[in-house]
């Protein structure tokens, strides 16, 4: 049986989405043969008919469907247990969870005023007024205003990131000395950035920096395997 994950795609092939690069990353670490579908924000009603929402990822492995990329590590964790572990133990999953959390709410919400205004031009040209639209309203203001004062944005940034420094200054990954899944879902914050921007978020020379370009590496580098930006409008 043929197993599917459905992803954003973006203008010329790009991959936009944070939450589809964790989903991909744990694929492959878990070696398991899976076919990609891109869809686009345009294509979410699809998207509603086969899982009941209308956020991608979505995994369908034969009549099972299941969506958000947390959902979809665990499954994988359980229908693949020969394969190696994502989370190291069932002892690991609650600090892994902690972490994907605190990634996505502190993380995640300060890289959104450090990429929205570029980002846009990352994605199709007919998905643009959507995500402008429902973005803004979010936001509260318009993409450029809420990317405005950069050196602000990038302070608070580099400050949340402080724990992450010293740490991986210690050790090769957030989970040791070797990759799971808190990498990889701490790492799809920063390629979601790196794909969104051409402006680095990231300071040379750092232990981020360092981890974030072992991260690009792994699996004969699948984090440079499509299109970067900047792009044309």
């Amino acid at each position: 049986m043929t197993i599917t994950m459905y992803e954003r795609v973006g203008f010329e092939n790009r991959r936009p989405s944070p939450f589809s690069w964790r989903s991909r990353y744990a694929i492959t670490h878990k070696g398991i043969n899976v076919t990609y579908q891109p869809t686009r924000f345009l294509e979410a009603d699809m998207i509603e008919q086969l899982s009941g929402q209308r956020y991608v990822p979505i995994l369908v492995d034969g009549s099972k469907v299941v969506h958000d990329s947390w959902r979809i590590a665990l499954y994988l964790e359980k229908q693949f247990p020969d394969r190696p572990s994502l989370f190291g133990g069932e002892s690991a999953l609650g600090q892994t969870r902690f972490i994907c959390l605190w990634a996505d709410s502190t993380l995640g919400q300060l890289i959104k005023h450090l990429i929205y205004a570029d980002f846009i031009r990352c994605l199709a040209p007919e998905d643009r007024p959507y995500f402008r639209s429902s973005r803004e309203t979010a936001l509260g203001q318009s993409l450029e205003a809420a990317c405005a004062d950069r050196a602000a944005w990038q302070t608070r940034f580099s400050a949340a990131c402080e724990p992450l420094e010293t740490l991986l200054a210690e050790q090769n990954f957030i989970a040791g000395q070797a990759p799971q899944y808190v990498d990889y879902s701490v790492f799809s914050l920063f390629q979601w950035a790196r794909l969104g921007s051409p402006q680095d978020l990231v300071r040379e020379q750092s232990a981020l920096a360092a981890w974030r370009k072992r991260m690009i590496g792994l699996f004969d580098g699948l984090a440079d395997k499509f299109p970067h930006y900047p792009s044309t409008t």
